[in-house]
């Protein structure tokens, strides 16, 4: 009795083009990495390529700032009553007097304070959420590795971060040192940080438990070198996703502080700042004054937040089946063969 030799099936999803072996006759293998698979998984996502598209055209706006304000020839901080007020003295509207999208009280274009204010968000943003993102991620390991006494001060700590009125904390270190820039980044970053390196620990507790972890003890590998090289690049998934999630809580931090007057303080442009100059709007009825910077600010973040549950999807291997049904309908059409013979439309397959 002879059997037919047994050709397992491959997934697209894990597996490359499999090209012919001339040495064997036989078909070889080539596995992908994880991150080619999330890679792959995010090519074919088409809410990451809207949040990629929302944060590059914000990204855009913040670079061309300074040609923006050299092309239409408006500073972003000098007030301007005489060429940016009507004859009345009140602001123009949007499209009004050569303005894109008006003027505010003090005649200043509100198109150029909106593109320097994306500078001022994103660099908080970006910057904050990295300084907090490593500095978690150090403290976290070292706290789930050692534990003991160690891990019982740095939890403690991580605790006490967490629970700290983070606003009033602003406003006291505004009213010592005055604010700036660089207090504004840091009281993010440290109200921050404690988030990731919660994460960071429990993770930490639960890989250094692992095989792969008591082989490196095994011949004589380092606590450092067990963390940073062994367990580390098994944590990625996680604190790159919150990572990414954390970048607009940054950005509405940020400009929650401008609008209290304790983060960076005018005349520097902030869509929090443009956001508290609309109290003083109200008899102007200048919707504007809030109205751009608040989509601004919501493009930004919206973006953002799509993109990270983007990421965290596509680095989750359990919705493989998702990503597969999704690209099985794109490349076979709308009527793709299911079971015995049967069809099944392109939006029965999404919810697959």
């Amino acid at each position: 009795m002879s059997l037919a030799p047994f050709e397992p099936t491959t997934s697209v999803d894990f597996i490359d083009e499999i090209p012919p072996d001339s040495a064997e006759g036989g078909r070889a293998i080539e596995g992908r990495s994880p991150l080619r698979l999330a890679l792959a998984r995010l090519r074919t996502d088409r809410v990451a390529w809207l949040a990629a598209g929302m944060i590059l055209a914000m990204v855009l706006l913040a670079l061309i700032a300074p040609v923006i304000s050299a092309a239409t020839g408006h500073s972003a901080t000098n007030p301007d009553l005489v060429n940016g007020t009507n004859s009345f003295g009140q602001p123009y509207g949007p499209g009004q007097g050569g303005f894109l999208l008006g003027t505010d009280n003090l005649g200043r274009d509100v198109l150029v304070r909106v593109a320097y204010g994306a500078r001022i968000s994103l660099l908080v943003g970006v910057l904050a959420t990295l300084l907090a993102t490593v500095g978690g991620t150090i403290l976290g390991l070292i706290s789930g590795y050692f534990g003991g006494w160690i891990d019982a001060l740095l939890a403690r700590l991580m605790d006490a971060v967490l629970s700290f009125p983070y606003v009033l904390a602003a406003i006291v270190l505004a009213a010592v040192f005055g604010g700036s820039l660089g207090l504004t980044i840091a009281v993010i970053a440290f109200f921050s940080w404690a988030a990731i390196g919660r994460i960071v620990r429990g993770q930490t507790l639960s890989q250094k438990e692992k095989e792969y972890v008591e082989a490196a003890r095994s011949i004589g590998a380092g606590p450092f070198r067990i963390m940073f090289v062994d367990i580390l690049p098994n944590l990625v998934a996680p604190v790159l996703v919150l990572g990414t999630l954390l970048v607009p809580v940054a950005i509405v931090f940020e400009a929650t502080l401008d609008y209290l007057g304790v983060g960076v303080g005018p005349p520097t442009p902030t869509w929090g700042n443009m956001l508290a100059d609309d109290q003083g709007s109200a008899g102007f009825g200048a919707w504007w004054f809030w109205g751009f910077p608040a989509i601004a600010l919501l493009i930004t973040t919206l973006g953002f937040n799509l993109l990270g549950d983007s990421v965290r999807d596509a680095l989750d291997p359990r919705t493989e089946r998702i990503f597969a049904t999704r690209r099985k309908a794109s490349v076979l059409g709308p009527d793709t063969p299911v079971g015995g013979g049967g069809t099944q439309s392109g939006a029965e397959a999404d919810t697959r």
